[in-house]
């Protein structure tokens, strides 16, 4: 019988304390809990790459909705604004082919931006951060085809980093 309520006993303490610290929904950091809904407006493009900004901006909306942290409303109706930057492209080589190591086969495309999330009520910057995202194409014969894909890719993987440190703080 003892044995019988101290298993008994075991087990309630087990069940109650096994998830102890998880919550459903989401974890945003503590100092944007209180936002709901954030606008979004065009990133800036500081680069020489046309588009860019608008291909960053619709990137970085898709992810927020996609995470459900935040609802994308117009800056009329939003608690906060996240306004961005789009401040670096660059382009490296990084494979060569093998029988000219001047001609690139493989390209490297890192783009970076800055981005602050403004209270739209008194316009004070309640977070700031920095993030990039590097992406691989072989080159075709369609150079600029294949550049135009790998910046889509690195703007997919740029809004990957600021949906996670915006709605999960990493």
């Amino acid at each position: 019988m003892k044995t019988f309520f101290f298993a008994s006993l075991l087990g309630v303490v087990v069940s109650l304390t096994s998830c102890a610290g998880y919550r459903l929904g989401s974890q945003k950091p503590a100092h944007l809990s209180h936002v709901t809904k954030l606008a979004v407006p065009t990133f800036e493009n500081l680069t020489l790459e046309p588009r860019l900004g608008s291909l960053v901006t619709n990137a970085i909306i898709k992810q927020i909705q996609n995470s459900g942290g935040y609802e994308i409303v117009s800056a009329e109706n939003a608690e906060a604004i996240l306004e961005g930057r789009v401040t670096n492209v660059e382009r490296s080589q990084f494979r060569a082919d093998r029988r000219n190591v001047l001609r690139t086969s493989q390209l490297l495309m890192t783009l970076r931006v800055d981005y602050n999330i403004k209270d739209s009520g008194r316009s004070v910057i309640i977070h700031r951060g920095r993030a990039s995202a590097d992406s691989y194409t072989i080159l075709d014969t369609n150079i600029q085809n294949s550049e135009a894909q790998a910046l889509e890719d690195a703007a997919q993987r740029l809004s990957v980093n600021v949906a996670s440190d915006i709605t999960e703080g990493w």
